[in-house]
């Protein structure tokens, strides 16, 4: 029986941060303090809080010390383990009290509103032994499955729960897993999507890093469900820690007879493979990722015949996601009413996203669905640095659209966010203020798309390129009123004619910004004016000649001699000469440099 037990993040966020550095000089000096039998250090999952990375939490005192160096391991250790006080300097400032009492982490204003699911064990067990994974119920839901229901019963429960597809489409799992068992085949494959590409994404990376026998203990079900033995991870290989643990697992669900040949005695068979993609963002849609596994180019398939009658190998197959897996054991186990209770009535459950842009607390949050993109900004993210004015947001990825401010109080779910031209895609949310341009925006996301797309269709291989080249004509400033309609009607026609879902959602973020900004797209047509200040070939910087005091320290470090004046007099920007580095405004202390 330990009497402190400590906790360190080995998420990538806080591994990127020295968090493994940080946990081997904890261990190193708990030995030498002969501590071992009394402290115990873990190494766990992601804790949601990435911004606070590295991360260590203490029990029993639940002090959750963050930005941790190397450098504060021995103070932790010399006054709140051998002297029992909490090193307050490092704690997070929420979890104090007004009484400097160490609040619960679900007190605090980034944890309150969440409800956790699929992340549930996530900074609560060491990922790498399926001890723990055991102690919080793990396995219980395969065991229930196989030993007190049929396959039918499992689709059943799983149908009833409303749960959705995770990965973006929001497609009702439990009718997908019945089409599957409905098919003929004398072999059947369940597949796990892990390959996250969305810029900004890390939900399905997270868990599995923090859980990855939950993901293992689901698709043993769904097989079970669907009648099929084999199944296969494709997870891409950027994820290097989550393709380490998840071998663990696997390795160790062999061990305990968890996967193999007659699971719990019971006859059913079933094992897992993982699949490295190289980090293609279009073997994110069902059917390229199984090309891919199958050896192939990986290049999307005509539909149909959908997966669930011809998919990987020509068999039936069904194709979740991580955190759509994530979310069935804990259905079997707490029943699908208890899954539907959460929510709202089209879109049951709870929803993983990554925030990230310009907000303070960026990381990993799940929310029940109907959440508001307000509560989801302000109470939780704590809104935008700086007391900068929220802009949009960008939901979906490159598959998404923009959100402006005035919906900000539209509650998140996948009919709502379809309804106001974005959608609910894997869960990445980019938060956006005053200082971003809409216009570069989308140009970022179709440059994006334009890179990965396989090229197989010409619909998505030749339109988004035009549609990047229309963009750029803006982003300069040689656009016409013209080029914006033709670039609206573009979108529609790559929508229509698309193959895959690459291609059919690539013009949301032209669309959305289109709708939402037009003003801003104007604005560069015909003023020529970048209104943010952001598209470089329309910036302007000027020297406000009441501000400028001469110090001629602009001009000193301008690299490209653009700069002229006397000392103590007003300088002044040759616009020939300039090449818009921003240096000039960098370095002035008197604020005498704008942007025009």
């Amino acid at each position: 029986m330990f009497r402190s037990h400590i906790l360190v993040c080995g998420g990538t966020g806080c591994t990127s941060g020295n968090s493994r550095k940080i946990f081997e000089a904890l261990v190193e000096r708990i030995r030498k303090e002969g501590l071992d039998k009394e402290v115990h250090v873990t190494q766990t999952g992601c804790f949601g809080l990435c911004a606070l990375g590295p991360i260590m939490i203490v029990y029993p005192e639940g002090a959750f010390y963050s930005q941790v160096k190397v450098e504060d391991v021995d103070e932790i250790i010399d006054e709140h383990i051998i002297k029992g006080r909490i090193v307050t300097r490092l704690l997070y400032k929420e979890t104090v009290g007004d009484d400097g009492n160490i609040k619960a982490l679900n007190d605090t204003n980034f944890y309150k509103k969440q409800h956790r699911v699929a992340l549930r064990n996530c900074g609560v067990i060491n990922p790498e032994k399926i001890e723990e994974y055991i102690a919080y119920d793990g396995y219980e839901a395969l065991g229930k499955v196989l030993t007190e229901m049929t396959p039918q019963d499992v689709i059943d429960v799983i149908s009833k729960s409303g749960l959705r597809g995770r990965g973006g489409a929001g497609f009702p799992t439990g009718r997908k897993w019945q089409f599957a068992k409905n098919s003929v085949g004398e072999k059947k494959y369940v597949c796990c999507n892990a390959d996250e590409g969305d810029p900004g994404a890390f939900m399905d990376r997270s868990i599995l890093e923090g859980d990855p026998h939950a993901v293992i203990e689901a698709m043993a079900i769904a097989a079970y469900a669907i009648g099929a033995d084999q199944g296969y991870i494709y997870v891409r290989a950027e994820y290097p820690i989550a393709v380490k643990r998840l071998s663990i697992a696997i390795k160790q669900a062999r061990e305990y007879g968890l996967l193999g040949k007659d699971i719990f005695g019971t006859g059913f068979n079933f094992d897992l493979d993982i699949r490295l993609g190289a980090g293609a963002f279009v073997c994110g849609e069902e059917t390229a990722l199984m090309t891919s596994i199958e050896g192939h180019r990986g290049e999307p398939r005509p539909r149909p015949p959908f997966p669930a009658v011809k998919g990987l190998f020509g068999k039936p197959t069904i194709l979740n996601n991580v955190e759509t897996y994530a979310n069935v054991p804990q259905i079997i186990l707490k029943g699908a009413d208890w899954f539907a209770s959460m929510g709202t009535e089209k879109s049951r459950g709870t929803k993983v996203f990554a925030l990230g842009g310009k907000i303070h607390n960026t990381g990993l949050v799940e929310i029940p669905m109907g959440t508001t993109m307000r509560e989801i900004i302000y109470d939780i993210g704590g809104g935008c640095p700086n007391g900068k004015k929220f802009k949009a947001a960008q939901t979906g990825g490159p598959s998404g659209g923009c959100i402006p401010a005035h919906l900000i109080d539209t509650p998140i779910d996948y009919d709502n966010l379809i309804a106001i031209g974005s959608m609910m895609g894997s869960g990445g949310l980019i938060v956006m203020d005053e200082d971003n341009c809409m216009v570069d925006i989308a140009k970022f996301f179709l440059e994006f798309t334009v890179d990965e797309s396989c090229g197989k269709c010409t619909a998505c291989r030749i339109g988004t390129k035009r549609l990047y080249e229309m963009l750029c004509k803006v982003t300069d400033g040689t656009a016409t009123m013209e080029d914006l309609d033709k670039m609206e009607e573009l979108c529609y026609y790559i929508k229509e004619n698309s193959l895959c879902g690459l291609g059919q959602t690539a013009p949301n973020p032209v669309l959305s910004t289109l709708h939402y900004f037009r003003d801003e797209y104007e604005a560069h047509v015909r003023d020529k004016r970048c209104p943010a200040g952001v598209c470089k070939k329309l910036l302007r910087y000027q020297i406000v000649a009441d501000k400028c005091k001469g110090c001629t320290l602009c001009a000193r470090n301008c690299p490209a001699g653009a700069i002229t004046g006397k000392v103590k007099e007003p300088h002044v920007i040759d616009p020939d000469k300039c090449i818009k580095c921003g240096v000039c405004m960098e370095k002035c202390r008197f604020g005498a440099v704008i942007k025009a």
